[in-house]
């Protein structure tokens, strides 16, 4: 549907502005249609985030600041995220061997159960791949690159 006709409205200074709306309506929208297969797992958009970073560093440990500077939000709290994670057994930390000042976050086979039970529920393509061949996904990814710079 078009995004005009999703807030009701047409006017739009130009189609900058058009394309910052449409992208901000996306996102929630996507967050919407994503968020109960989160929420079935107890957790979050961010914690699932964490979680598939460090399975992406499995076996090694990540730094909080690591984690920081991979994450999608880049405005979360990683440290109050991964303490969730920490109470929910789903990672655990501890001191740095080469750095004490730093913490290292591992997964734990709790986190990584929970993920590949995500991954047999959960195709981002399910979604998409109604209203997106995999071209105009690809095409839009490319675009969406281009607008970041």
């Amino acid at each position: 549907m078009r995004i005009e006709d999703e807030i009701q409205s047409t006017k739009f200074e130009d189609n900058y502005q058009k394309v910052v709306i449409n992208i901000a309506y996306t996102e929630g929208w996507l967050n919407n249609l994503i968020r109960p297969y989160f929420e079935k797992y107890n957790l979050t958009n961010q914690q699932f985030n964490i979680l598939r970073i460090l399975r992406g560093q499995y076996p090694k440990p990540a730094t909080v600041n690591l984690l920081k500077e991979r994450m999608i939000d880049k405005m979360s709290d990683a440290s109050r995220i991964v303490d969730r994670l920490v109470q929910k057994e789903l990672v655990s930390r501890c001191t740095n061997t080469k750095d004490r000042r730093a913490v290292d976050v591992r997964i734990s086979e709790k986190g990584l159960d929970i993920l590949a039970k995500m991954d047999v529920e959960f195709k981002t393509k399910d979604f998409l791949k109604t209203s997106l061949t995999p071209q105009e996904a690809a095409t839009l990814s490319d675009l969406l690159d281009k607008l970041r710079g």
